[in-house]
C-alpha cells in the first residue's frame, strides 16, 4: 500500500479492530475504524479507502450490505469480508455483491496482506500461497459458482449472467480469469 492509501476496518468487536489497526500501523498501513454500517459509510464517503475489511456480522446488521455502497464509492477498492461463520453460500453471496476475498476470522495481518496482494517484510509476494489447512480460495468458489450457472443455462453466457445477477461483460471478464488449481491440503 502506498503511504497515501488507507484502509477501513469495520467490526463490532472494538478490541479486535483496535488490535488489528495497531498491527497494520506497524507495517505503515493507515486505517480508520467503524463499528456499524452507518459509521462505515460516513468514514468511506469522507475519504474512500483503498481497501475495506468488513465483518459479516455487525451486531444485528450484515456486513454484506456494505459491499455495493463501498464499491460505488471507489471501484478499485479491495473489499475483504471476514467472518467466524464461514459458509459457501455466504462466500458466493459476497462475491456476487462485489467482494474481492473472504477470510476466516480472526483474520491475521499476513492473511490480510496476502488477500491485498501485498509483500511481507522480506519483500516477498504471498498472493498465491495458501496455508495447508486453508479454506477454499474465494476465486475458486466464484469460478465453481459461475460454472454451475453456465451448466444450468446450457452454456448461455447472457442467461448465466442474469442468473448470477451481473452484467454479461462482467461475467465474460471473470471467465477469462480462471483461478489456479485448488491445492490438496493432504499432500
Amino acid at each position: 500500500m502506498t503511504s497515501s492509501s488507507h484502509g477501513l476496518l469495520v467490526d463490532d468487536d472494538p478490541l479486535y479492530v483496535r488490535t488489528l489497526q495497531r498491527s497494520l500501523a506497524r507495517r505503515e498501513i493507515e486505517t480508520v475504524t467503524a463499528h456499524d454500517i452507518a459509521s462505515a459509510l460516513e468514514q468511506a464517503t469522507r475519504s474512500p479507502p483503498a481497501f475495506a475489511l468488513i465483518d459479516l456480522k455487525l451486531g444485528g446488521e450484515s456486513g454484506l450490505a456494505l459491499i455495493q455502497p463501498l464499491r460505488t464509492l471507489r471501484a478499485d477498492m479491495r473489499i475483504l469480508l471476514v467472518t467466524g461463520y464461514a459458509s459457501i453460500a455466504t462466500a458466493v453471496e459476497a462475491i456476487k455483491l462485489g467482494a474481492d476475498d473472504y477470510l476466516p476470522k480472526p483474520a491475521t495481518v499476513p492473511m490480510i496482506l496476502r488477500a491485498l496482494g501485498e509483500a511481507d517484510e522480506n519483500g516477498e509476494e504471498h498472493e498465491d500461497i495458501e496455508p495447508p489447512d486453508a479454506m477454499t480460495p474465494i476465486s475458486r468458489l466464484q469460478w465453481e459458482h459461475i460454472q454451475q450457472a453456465l451448466h444450468e443455462t446450457g452454456g448461455n453466457v447472457s442467461a448465466a449472467a442474469r442468473l448470477l445477477g451481473m452484467h454479461r461483460r462482467s461475467l465474460q471478464r471473470k471467465l477469462l480469469k480462471r483461478p489456479s488449481p485448488e491445492r490438496d491440503p493432504h499432500r
